[in-house]
């Protein structure tokens, strides 16, 4: 096991994942649910990693996602596509707990406009391993995300709100009494037949939705089948508005497990041959990517 050199730090809305690195290998992972809307200001970021990293030395910390939003703890510029992936450095004033933090830039663009901020830093680590890469990055999640890359660059990119309106959804409507708790299974029929459908025919979606709830007011109703028709639903309508991003392209889907294989069966029914990657090791081989650049800018 090699000493600790510097601090990998995943910080979104909602969670913090930390990694202490020795170069490219991991130490020791940690995690918190103190996302950035559980911070009320500086001081909340600095006390919580200071807390996290409780025994690690003061190395440097190279973070990215929702940190450097307005909201968080320093409002990190975004960079304009056409961009590398690999996101410049900003530094958090005064070196907070003695160490230098380091948050990572966005990426924006102004027609149409759009941002992301976490998912930049995941595709700076496939092209860190596979940088002759020309295709579609998927990364689902929140708001998934569909990035066009070539020659090293993000070109463009599109956001679809898919997971927060599932999760309004299935939460907050009426349809949360049909659901139960129930998780779909991304092989089902139902599955299956809902993205088709979505796809299809996407001016009827709406109204098929109510038709979940229904079903099970009028019969049993199975809430696995319901979770399995909202969910192939709203990625039936993301990978419609979606289409011109993964039709015809090499398309690789980075993402939590089951996410991501929601969306790869999805992309397979239409024809499409999607590789999957796994999230934490992109994330941190583009935060190694960007402290590299950092130390040595040439």
């Amino acid at each position: 096991m090699g000493n600790i050199d510097w601090i990998a730090a995943d910080w979104g809305t909602s969670n913090l994942r930390i990694w202490a690195m020795s170069g490219d290998a991991v130490i020791e992972a940690r995690g918190s649910d103190r996302g950035m809307s559980a911070m009320s200001g500086p001081d909340d970021f600095a006390a919580e990693l200071e807390r996290l990293t409780e025994g690690w030395p003061a190395v440097p910390v190279v973070a990215c996602g929702m940190v450097g939003a307005r909201q968080g703890w320093t409002e990190v510029p975004y960079s304009a596509v056409p961009c590398t992936a690999t996101p410049a450095l900003t530094p958090v004033a005064g070196d907070p707990g003695g160490r230098p933090v380091l948050i990572a830039a966005g990426v924006m663009q102004a027609d149409p406009p759009d941002v992301m901020r976490g998912e930049e830093t995941q595709i700076a680590g496939i092209l860190a391993a596979k940088p002759d890469f020309d295709g579609v990055i998927c990364l689902p999640g929140t708001h998934t995300k569909w990035a066009r890359i070539s020659a090293g660059e993000i070109c463009h990119f599109q956001t679809v709100m898919t997971g927060e309106i599932f999760s309004l959804l299935s939460r907050q409507s009426v349809l949360r009494h049909s659901l139960n708790g129930a998780a779909g299974q991304a092989g089902s029929a139902a599955f299956a037949d809902a993205v088709s459908t979505a796809l299809s025919q996407p001016h009827q979606a709406w109204a098929r939705l109510f038709r979940l709830r229904a079903a099970g007011l009028i019969g049993p109703g199975d809430p696995a089948e319901v979770h399995a028709r909202l969910s192939g639903t709203l990625i039936g309508l993301d990978l419609g508005a979606a289409r011109p991003y993964w039709l015809g392209e090499q398309v690789l889907i980075i993402g939590a497990p089951y996410l991501a294989e929601l969306y790869s069966t999805a992309l397979q029914q239409q024809g499409a041959a999607p590789v999957v990657g796994d999230a934490d090791t992109t994330t941190r081989a583009g935060l190694l990517a960007a402290w590299r650049q950092y130390q040595d800018p040439s």
